[in-house]
């Protein structure tokens, strides 16, 4: 039984959550804090973490930050905030996906299923696509889903690591935002495009040179990005 680790403060909406996702098949512990959920998480093999942005001391973005420093496992935010900084602050802190409040609970249990059973079928595929892929100075080991640029470890999201595999693999291909979004968080219709843009942003960042003048990922003004072989 997969099992997730809820971090919400308000006791109706975390309890809510637990029940729905406990009727689908999973196991849920709850956190009230920020200092709890660091606690738990370091304690439980958690599949996912279901994070809530507004929390009492340290809030969910730093939280989502201190995970991504010993876990990629997938971190779904919660959040009441429809800014779009708030959402692109929480992918810069290694989040993968989001949901608004208030939210439908099946759409909830939709969204936690697609992410592990991804996750899972990431980790478990790397064998069977390659054990590893060369790309100039860029070195990806799907076997041991690393990343390597000039022969130093590069750490990645489980998301960030997905999109960069797909792209490498189908290099001087362009994509669109929305076919990338589809094959990568497989939710069409169910999130913003901007979490591809963010994602890439923060990929160049880790393997190019230069971010602003990116040797791998290209931007294809109108239509999407391409890997350059």
């Amino acid at each position: 039984m997969s099992k997730i680790l809820i971090v919400e403060d308000e006791a109706s909406i975390a309890e809510l959550e637990r029940d729905y996702l406990e009727v689908h098949g999973f196991e849920s512990d709850i956190a009230a804090s920020g200092e709890e959920a660091l606690e738990l998480i370091k304690t439980a093999d958690y599949r996912l973490v279901l994070l809530d942005l507004m929390l009492p001391g340290i809030d969910g973005f730093e939280i989502c930050r201190a995970i991504r420093g010993f876990s990629d496992i997938p971190i779904l935010m919660v959040t009441a905030r429809k800014e779009d900084i708030d959402v692109i602050k929480g992918f810069d802190r290694g989040a993968d996906d989001y949901i608004e409040k208030p939210f439908n609970p099946m759409q909830l249990v939709a969204r936690v299923k697609a992410h592990i059973q991804r996750y899972d079928r990431l980790i478990n595929s790397g064998k069977a696509v390659h054990e590893e892929l060369r790309i100039r100075n860029l070195v990806i080991q799907t076997d041991a889903r690393k990343v390597y640029v000039h022969s130093q470890e590069k750490t990645m999201t489980a998301k960030e690591y997905e999109l960069l595999l797909f792209l490498a693999e189908n290099p001087n291909r362009v994509f669109t935002k929305e076919h990338l979004f589809e094959r990568i968080w497989g939710l069409e219709s169910m999130g913003e495009l901007s979490t591809v843009t963010v994602h890439i942003r923060k990929i160049r960042e880790k393997i190019e040179e230069n971010p602003s003048k990116p040797e791998y990922i290209e931007t294809i003004w109108g239509v999407g990005y391409r890997f350059r072989e």
